[in-house]
């Protein structure tokens, strides 16, 4: 039946070409077509047979069987002698031969453009992972680029689901107009200038449901045989990452149409052929856009050993580390696909677009402390800079007559699927250096072997030290970097509330290194709440650097104290005291510069942003926590307001009560909280005018003592003492809950974190995330 249909097609064809039916083998076609005609007639008609070679040819493949013994039953029929019969033949196939294409096969598989979705039935689940940039408009390059590219990733099937990581309004604009199969995700880490962070990105990725995953540059763009790919790589029996680096095209100017199916040139009706002549012309060179795609099957190995450090997105370093390290830990195969498919990266979309190459936008703009940052986790962590030569676990994906093998130079091994898509290895020395030159009368597969030669042929080729392609993995891994020095920010505090700053009002906190996994939990919470305009105050250099690594707006206080960064910097000890007289003066400095001040310690947890109840009271008012643990009577006792968390304005009494306040503090020997209390309630609490407020005479400043049921502090009604401590909380009405109250900075973090008021993972350097907990 399979013979039968081929020589029907065969017949069709040759009939139109070579003028067969009724005129013999005439036409003028050559004699292969006349040959392969005739064939075609014979096995159609169904008359003759082949005698004996019949059975010497019974089992093998019915395309071969079919034609030849057409050829053999016309030549019988006629009386051919039959040396001319075995003359024929072989000169069909060398007509065949030379007929085909006589350029080596390089590996690049087919460029079928038209976004056809083939056996639907097969296709895996695929979601693609990306961090579009913020848009200007969506008219703009970058704004069409990634319009493009995201429009060809969803071409390519049913089954392909897009998350957009990021937090900018025109991102989610821009998802909006692409349909209900893209959606953003803003739920991981970013800088405090918006720049994701490649490590969680990786972890959502990685938290799909899908049967692979694909992370990839945002203006790169896909085309079908991406899903070929992806079809034949999921049935390997191992987990396996695949790599690809996309060709970069100096001009593409080419279009989906409105069904997304089908490419089309600017002014024409059909773009295939030209699509596929301009893109062959061009992808044949080493022209490497510096991006990268990374995919991977939804399996139980990880990606790679340890830790992925908090890379900035697109900084540089990020991607050759995690493959560097995925191929040194050698739990997963790593697969080259860089020449196995076509991905392109199009840096204009038609002349027009040339002279606005380059125009970037926030994550393409250069800040090289940024690059810093990458360049320094890369040296430090991981193996890249060791700079290994070999993996055992590195594959090349190489497409050879249609057929896809892995090959496996390092290992001499080529793993490929059989007929029945089971995986197979074979040597890859033995493999290609088998004999395929004896006859091809005896040889047992006959016409096969042909097809075995050229891609054997082709492995060859892919495997000779000389083709090593410009775009390969081994080349991308190739840096050249030193470690950088220092790391620091290039902003000064005035800068950096001008960037952060919301409604002239800042959040700010203050922390030595011994705090800096609460100060993350700190920073983490405010992220959950959307709140940004907060800043950190460093007290030394490894919390600076450490903040600096984690993308938080930070300044280091040059006029800090030396040796305060210690596990007995707690309540009552002198380095405690010395700590919170940096807070008092650093609040005094930025409310000189126009800002209003929310001061949090990093103890202080948030339930809610209470900046709107803050911001509702009204000028010359200044705003505490109560340190008062009874629960009944006044709440503004002397010494029992809390300098841990208070909210200032930037007007001309509180600036100059604040004055009196470091002025007292810088000569008391005790700290900075007993010098608020008793310069502004006065010693003794002899300014108190009610149960909860002050009025400081001089400056006639009102100091309000905050309700405590909504800013508790750590011994009011034993809050930290409950099963559940924040559906407590969130009972009474809680916006805040102070971790105070407790002697010991070990004691107050495990506190913390028992409770679940928690909201950084340690290890992982990243915040927690509802996905992340799904599934943990």
């Amino acid at each position: 039946m399979v013979a039968r249909g081929l020589t029907s097609v065969l017949t069709a064809r040759t009939r139109a070409r070579a003028g067969v039916g009724g005129r013999g083998y005439g036409g003028t076609a050559g004699p292969a077509a006349a040959i392969l005609a005739a064939a075609a007639a014979a096995a159609a008609s169904g008359k003759g047979s082949a005698g004996g070679l019949r059975s010497w040819w019974h089992g093998k493949k019915r395309r071969v069987t079919g034609v030849m013994l057409g050829v053999l039953s016309r030549l019988r029929s006629s009386s051919a002698p039959r040396m001319l019969a075995f003359f024929l033949i072989c000169l069909a196939v060398i007509c065949l031969l030379l007929h085909g294409k006589h350029q080596r096969d390089q590996g690049r598989g087919p460029t079928h453009l038209p976004s056809g979705h083939g056996d639907l039935t097969q296709s895996p689940s695929v979601t693609i992972f990306a961090a579009p940039r913020p848009m200007a408009s969506s008219s703009s390059l970058v704004g069409r680029r990634q319009e493009l590219a995201v429009r060809s990733w969803l071409a390519l099937s049913p089954h392909v689901l897009v998350v957009l990581f990021g937090r900018h309004p025109s991102i989610f604009a821009f998802a909006a107009a692409l349909g209900p199969r893209v959606s953003v995700e803003s739920a991981i880490d970013f800088t405090f200038l918006g720049t994701p962070f490649f490590h969680t990105m990786v972890a959502r990725s990685q938290a799909s449901h899908a049967d692979v995953s694909v992370l990839i540059e945002p203006e790169t763009m896909l085309f079908p045989d991406f899903i070929t790919i992806l079809r034949n790589t999921v049935q390997l029996d191992h987990d396996w990452l695949l790599v690809s680096i996309p060709r970069s095209v100096s001009n593409f100017s080419f279009h989906l149409d409105d069904t997304g199916k089908w490419w089309l040139p600017k002014g024409g009706d059909t773009g295939l052929e030209k699509l596929q002549e301009a893109l062959g012309q061009k992808l044949h060179g080493d022209h490497c856009s510096g991006r990268v795609l990374i995919a991977w099957n939804k399996g139980n190995a990880p990606l790679h050993g340890g830790v992925l450090p908090p890379f900035v997105y697109g900084k540089g370093f990020h991607n050759q580390w995690l493959i560097n390290e995925a191929l040194s830990s050698e739990i997963r195969v790593i697969i080259d696909a860089s020449e196995a498919f076509l991905n392109i990266y199009p840096e204009a979309l038609g002349h027009e677009d040339s002279l606005l190459h380059g125009s970037g936008s926030e994550y393409g703009e250069e800040r090289t402390w940024e690059t810093d940052v990458n360049s320094n986790l890369a040296a430090v962590y991981g193996s890249i800079y060791f700079k290994r030569s070999k993996f055992s676990n590195l594959m090349k994906l190489v497409v050879c007559s249609g057929q896809y093998f892995f090959v496996n130079a390092a290992e001499d091994m080529v793993y490929f699927l059989d007929s029945l898509h089971q995986q197979r290895s074979e040597s890859l020395n033995s493999l290609l250096d088998e004999d395929l030159n004896g006859s091809l009368l005896f040889k047992r597969r006959f016409l096969q072997s042909i097809v075995e030669k050229r891609w054997r042929t082709c492995l060859d080729y892919n495997r000779l030290p000389y083709r090593e392609d410009k775009c390969s993995i081994n080349e991308f891994l190739k840096l050249n970097f030193t470690l950088p020095p220092p790391l620091f920010l290039p902003f000064s505090l005035e800068s950096l509330l001008q960037m952060t700053a919301d409604d002239k009002t800042v959040v700010l906190s203050v922390a030595g290194d011994s705090y800096r996994d609460m100060l993350m939990s700190w920073v983490c919470r405010l992220r959950h709440l959307s709140v940004t305009n907060f800043i950190v105050g460093a007290l030394d250099s490894d919390i600076y650097q450490f903040a600096v690594l984690q993308g938080l707006p930070v300044f280091k206080d040059p006029l800090a104290p030396n040796n305060i960064s210690t596990n007995d910097c707690h309540f009552g000890s002198e380095c405690f005291q010395r700590v919170t007289k940096v807070k008092s003066r650093l609040v005094l400095q930025i409310l000189k510069l126009g800002y209003n001040v929310l001061l949090s310690d990093v103890d202080v947890y948030w339930f809610q942003n209470p900046l709107p109840y803050l911001h509702s009271f009204g000028p010359a008012t200044f705003l505490a926590q109560s340190d008062e643990y009874n629960e009944t009577g006044p709440i503004n006792m002397p010494r029992r307001l809390n300098s841990g968390f208070y909210f200032a304005r930037s007007d001309a009494p509180t600036i100059s009560a604040m004055e009196k306040v470091v002025k007292h503090a810088s000569t008391s020997e005790l700290s900075e909280q007993p010098s608020f209390y008793d310069v502004l309630c006065g010693e003794g609490g002899i300014n108190r005018i009610s149960h909860n407020q002050c009025i400081e005479p001089e400056t006639n400043l009102t100091i309000t003592f905050l309700d405590r049921n909504m800013f508790p502090n750590g011994a009011f009604k034993g809050l930290w003492e409950k099963h559940d401590v924040e559906a407590a909380c969130l009972k009474k009405g809680c916006l805040i809950l102070h971790n105070n109250w407790i002697s010991g900075r070990m004691k107050k973090l495990e506190r913390q974190v028992l409770s679940g008021l928690w909201a950084y993972n340690t290890s992982s350097r990243m915040c927690l995330q509802h996905w992340k907990m799904e599934n943990s």
